[in-house]
C-alpha cells in the first residue's frame, strides 16, 4: 500500500508541475521503482515491452492508419454530400447531416479526433457560412466527433479488453446501441434547437440525387460492415479486421474514388506514425502504471473495502460516474481506462455488474472527457480547425455535453442498451 500511494502521490505532483501525461506516468513509476529498491530498475524497460506486447493492440495502429487513409481518399466527402441527400432538408438540416455524418465516420475510424477532422474540417466552414454561429457549429462538431469512440470500432473499447481481459469482439456489439441511443439525442436536440434558432432546412433532394449520392458513397459505407460483418461472421478476429480495413481503404482510396495518388501514401503514413507513437507511448506508461498497482493488491484492497461496506451497484456506479467525469477531465481516454479498469474490475464481478457494460460506461465517461476543458481533445482538434478559443468552443459543446450526461446516466442504469446487441449476436454464449 505505502508503494501505491507514493506512486500516486509523485504522479499528481508531475502533472501539477504540467510535465505531459504519458511522461508523468512513465516518471512517477521509474521514481517509485528507485524509492522502494525491492523494485529492480530494469523491471521498468520489461514492463514497458510487455505492456505492448498483446496482439489485440495492433488493432490500433491499424484503424489509426485506416482512418487517415479514409479521410485522403474522399470518403468523409462523400460520408457528408449523402447524409445531406438524406436529411439536409430537415430543421437545422446542416448540423443533423453533420451529426450523421460523424455517426458513419465513427464506423470507419475508432477515433474521436479523427471524426472531428474528417468531417469538422468540411461541415463547420458550410455551417458557419449558413448562419448557424460559430460556437454552436464548432461545440457541435467537436461533441458529435466524440462519436467516434463509442460507436465500433473504438480504440478504447480495445484498450479495456485488453486491460480487463474482455472479449473486445463484445465491447465492439455493445458499443452499437448507446452509440445509435447518443447520435439521436444528439439530431434530436439539433432539430429542437434549430426550431427555436429558427435553423431551416434546404430544399429537399429529389430521390434520383439521393441514390446517386448513395451509390458514389457506397464504398465507404461498406467499410463498416466489412470490418464489423467479418468479425461477428467468424471470419477475422478485431486485430485482423483493422489490418483489412487499412488494405480496403487503401484500395478504395487509390483505384476507385481516386483522391488520393501513391504520392500521398508516405504522407498519410507519417501523420498516421506520429499519432500512433503518441497513443501508444500513453498506453505502455500507463500499462507500467497499472502493473505497480495490482502488484501491491490495491485493487483488491478497494474491492473488498467497497464490498465490507455494503455498496450496492447502483451507488458505485454513480460514485463511477462521478470519478470517470473528474478524471476524464485531466487524462486521455486511454490512460485513464488503463489505470482504472483494473483497478475497478475486482469490484465490478464482486457486485455482480456485468463487466462488458461497465466498459461502455467508462467509454461514454471518456467520450464526455474529450469535450471537457482542460484536455478535452475534441475541444483542441474543434479549435484548431475552427480558429475560436478553447473557452468559445466550450461554450458551444456545453448544452451537448449536458445531454451526453443525461445520457450516461440512462445507460448506466438500463444495462439493456448496451448488452441487447451482445446478447442477440452471441445468444447463450453471452
Amino acid at each position: 500500500m505505502e508503494v501505491g500511494l507514493t506512486l500516486f502521490i509523485i504522479f499528481f505532483v508531475f502533472l501539477l508541475m504540467g510535465i505531459p501525461l504519458a511522461i508523468c506516468l512513465g516518471l512517477s513509476v521509474i521514481a517509485t521503482f528507485w524509492c522502494f529498491e525491492t523494485l529492480p530498475l530494469m523491471a521498468v524497460a520489461q514492463r514497458m515491452y510487455n505492456g505492448l506486447d498483446h496482439f489485440p493492440l495492433m488493432a490500433i495502429p491499424f484503424f489509426i492508419l485506416a482512418s487517415g487513409i479514409m479521410t485522403y481518399g474522399g470518403v468523409s466527402r462523400r460520408l457528408i454530400n449523402v447524409c445531406n441527400a438524406f436529411v439536409g432538408h430537415l430543421p437545422g438540416g446542416l448540423a443533423v447531416a453533420s451529426i450523421v455524418s460523424c455517426m458513419f465516420f465513427a464506423a470507419i475510424s475508432g477515433s474521436s479526433p479523427s471524426t472531428v477532422v474528417a468531417i469538422g474540417s468540411i461541415m463547420i466552414p458550410a455551417m458557419i457560412a449558413s448562419g448557424y454561429g460559430e460556437k454552436y457549429t464548432v461545440g457541435l462538431l467537436g461533441s458529435a466527433g466524440s462519436l467516434g469512440i463509442l460507436i465500433p470500432p473504438s480504440i478504447p473499447m480495445i484498450v479495456y479488453g485488453v486491460a480487463t481481459e474482455q472479449s473486445v469482439g463484445k465491447l465492439f456489439m455493445a458499443g452499437v446501441g448507446p452509440g445509435l441511443f447518443m447520435g439521436a439525442m444528439f439530431i434530436v436536440t439539433a432539430i429542437v434547437v434549430a426550431k427555436f434558432k429558427g435553423f431551416g432546412g434546404s430544399e429537399p433532394v429529389p430521390w434520383k440525387e439521393r441514390f446517386a449520392a448513395l451509390k458514389d458513397a457506397s464504398w465507404g459505407l461498406f467499410m463498416p460492415i466489412l470490418v464489423l460483418g467479418g468479425i461477428y461472421g467468424g471470419i477475422f478476429t478485431p486485430t485482423e479486421a483493422a489490418a483489412v480495413a487499412v488494405a480496403y481503404s487503401l484500395f478504395v482510396g487509390l483505384f476507385i474514388y481516386k483522391d488520393m495518388t501513391f504520392r500521398d501514401i508516405p504522407k498519410v503514413f507519417s501523420k498516421s506514425a506520429i499519432t500512433m507513437s503518441m497513443v501508444l507511448f500513453i498506453i505502455t506508461t500507463a500499462m507500467l502504471f497499472a502493473f505497480i498497482l495490482t502488484s501491491e493488491g490495491i485493487p483488491g484492497a478497494i474491492a473488498d473495502f467497497i464490498i465490507a461496506h455494503a455498496v450496492t451497484p447502483w451507488v458505485f456506479l454513480l460514485f463511477v460516474n462521478i470519478l470517470l467525469y473528474f478524471v476524464g477531465d485531466f487524462m486521455e481516454p486511454s490512460s485513464a481506462i488503463l489505470i482504472l479498469a483494473p483497478l475497478f474490475l475486482p469490484i465490478v464481478l464482486k457486485l455482480g455488474i456485468d463487466p462488458i457494460h461497465f466498459g461502455i460506461i467508462m467509454t461514454v465517461n471518456m467520450e464526455i472527457g474529450m469535450i471537457t476543458p482542460p484536455v478535452g481533445l475534441n475541444l483542441f482538434v474543434a479549435s484548431g480547425i475552427s480558429g475560436l478559443s478553447l473557452w468559445d468552443v466550450f461554450r458551444g459543446a456545453a448544452p451537448f455535453m449536458v445531454i451526453m450526461l443525461i445520457g450516461l446516466g440512462i445507460i448506466t442504469y438500463v444495462p439493456i442498451i448496451s448488452l441487447w446487441f451482445p446478447k442477440l449476436i452471441y445468444g447463450a454464449l453471452f
